[in-house]
């Protein structure tokens, strides 16, 4: 493995991270990958992408957690790494609810210690993962990175909003280049168990019923693995420079005088649940018992991304209808459980 073409990816055995470190080894890029095998959802399923990545020689991993801060160290220490992709955290809404330490330890304290470790270490472009939930109370659609982000409804949409203030400090204390990245609703084969589709296809297939929150009337920005993977693969390679007409004055929450610059990564289409429930529906020549359920605490009603700066500054656009996703899913699914 050469070090100098080496591509630090936090989170490698998630589902975003695996994605995006098969993608780089294949196109013959090495990658040093870091993953802490949390039992948030079931290892092995991270265990078996975690495989995948080990079959390639151009791949490292460390077992580390974010919070452990002398292992980040040494890693950065052993490592020349001009990217880093931070995708690792405490994810998901509902369970900020209950385990709420678990989200500044990784979220917070973990952050930085990457953070310190690109300052020390001169990395040349760093890309973090925020999320369409720093929204939060925010009704006006779709969601552009221009407007305010301070009505956070979950303590996990918080971790990201402070996520994005500390990496602007960052850029602005020490010139570090980093770009946040508000993913929507990503899905795909792979997937995490603890997300709808997943849970919808399991209970589906087992005969039992599926909550479906907000008594259906949810919408969502769902984008496919592939297409996140595109616009990440896209961004690494062009770290933000500071916006020559940012004021003070009127300050723009997606762009500074610093190198720092935030994108939404969505679909641009949002759908309805029902809609998505019906696809998957058809792709597993079943039907759904449905349970309806009210809105639960922490989320959101609906998510629509406003793509424009992405895709005027790196040409994104994304290729992968729902029906076409779901179909792939629901074949991975298939084949991995054997059902």
């Amino acid at each position: 493995m050469t070090s100098d073409s080496s591509v630090l990816v936090t989170g490698c055995a998630g589902f975003i991270g695996y994605h995006l470190c098969l993608r780089l080894l294949r196109s013959g890029r090495g990658v040093v990958g870091l993953d802490s095998m949390s039992p948030y959802y079931d290892v092995t399923l991270k265990e078996a992408r975690l495989k995948q990545l080990e079959a390639f020689s151009t791949f490292r991993f460390y077992r580390l957690h974010l919070e452990d801060r002398s292992g980040i160290e040494a890693l950065f220490a052993d490592n020349e790494l001009p990217v880093v992709v931070h995708l690792a955290a405490q994810a998901g809404v509902r369970y900020s609810l209950t385990n709420p330490h678990s989200y500044v330890d990784s979220n917070l304290t973990g952050f930085l210690h990457i953070l310190e470790g690109c300052r020390h270490r001169g990395v040349g472009h760093l890309l973090f993962a925020s999320s369409s939930s720093v929204y939060g109370a925010n009704t006006r659609m779709p969601f552009s990175v221009h407007d305010n982000v301070d009505h956070p409804v979950s303590l996990y949409a918080a971790t990201k909003k402070a996520n994005e203030l500390m990496a602007h400090t960052y850029a602005h204390l020490y010139g570090l280049p980093s770009t946040g990245l508000r993913f929507f609703t990503v899905y795909g084969p792979w997937g995490r168990p603890d997300m709808a589709l997943f849970l919808f296809t399991r209970a589906i297939l087992a005969g039992e019923p599926i909550q479906v929150f907000n008594n259906g009337r949810m919408k969502r920005d769902f984008t496919y693995i592939d297409d996140i993977v595109e616009g990440i693969v896209r961004i690494m390679a062009k770290p933000p420079e500071p916006n020559p007409s940012w004021s003070g004055d009127s300050p723009d929450p997606g762009t500074s005088y610093a190198p720092y610059r935030i994108y939404n990564i969505g679909n641009n289409q949002p759908v309805e649940l029902m809609r998505y429930i019906e696809v998957l529906e058809s792709c597993l020549g079943k039907t759904a018992e449905k349970h309806f359920m009210p809105l639960q605490p922490g989320d959101v009603p609906a998510t629509y991304a406003d793509i424009h700066d992405l895709s005027r500054d790196f040409d994104f656009h994304p290729r992968t209808s729902v029906e076409e996703g779901i179909a792939r899913f629901v074949s991975w699914y298939r084949e991995f459980y054997g059902v």
